[in-house]
């Protein structure tokens, strides 16, 4: 049993799913419950577990979830109880394509971004990922790896070895960047 936990992270439509799809492609196995159904936003599904989000209240569902993935957006990261070892795939995505693919989104869910500008919305995610990362770095039951989605688009194989190492060198990576499909690649920047 691997002795930590694989957290799949980043800012909303950062391509974590993709990444989880990856990981359980390469052999991984995923925790996720299926409860948000895969829609035009995502044709391949979320990859969503709702306990993840109450982790702070109730954390005993990390329990079954060694040697295995997560997909939890990572304001929740820092509810991670620390008496155990998360290995975190951020997923960064150009801040232009997060905010325009979030938009397209919320346009087809008929749901309003509040008024709030592109500018300010980019500044929010920006100062609170500047703190996400001043706090990450002090703790020591987290080790993160930065995965580039734009970059995991246009070549896949190279990002796929490193995840693979990072991970403990279990996974398929031939399978894991057979995932990857430029296609789904809608909101470009």
């Amino acid at each position: 049993m691997n002795p930590f936990v694989t957290i799949v992270s980043g800012l909303p439509r950062s391509g974590t799913s993709m990444m989880m799809r990856m990981l359980e492609a390469g052999g991984m196995p995923v925790v996720t419950d299926a409860i948000r159904e895969a829609d035009v936003d995502n044709p391949r599904g979320y990859y969503e577990f709702e306990p993840a989000k109450k982790t702070k209240d109730d954390p005993s569902w990390l329990d079954a979830a060694h040697g295995k993935a997560v997909k939890m957006v990572y304001q929740l990261l820092y509810d991670l109880p620390g008496d155990r070892h998360y290995r975190v795939l951020f997923m960064r995505r150009s801040m232009p394509e997060v905010l325009a693919s979030q938009k397209k989104m919320l346009a087809r869910l008929g749901r309003d971004d509040g008024g709030i500008s592109d500018e300010k919305m980019a500044a929010l995610f920006q100062s609170q990922l500047a703190k996400f990362e001043a706090w990450a770095a002090q703790q020591p039951h987290l080790a993160i790896l930065e995965v580039d989605y734009n970059q995991m688009v246009s070549d896949p194989v190279p990002l796929a070895s490193q995840i693979n190492q990072f991970l403990g060198g279990i996974l398929d990576e031939a399978k894991m960047a057979a995932v990857v499909e430029p296609d789904l690649y809608r909101n470009r920047g």
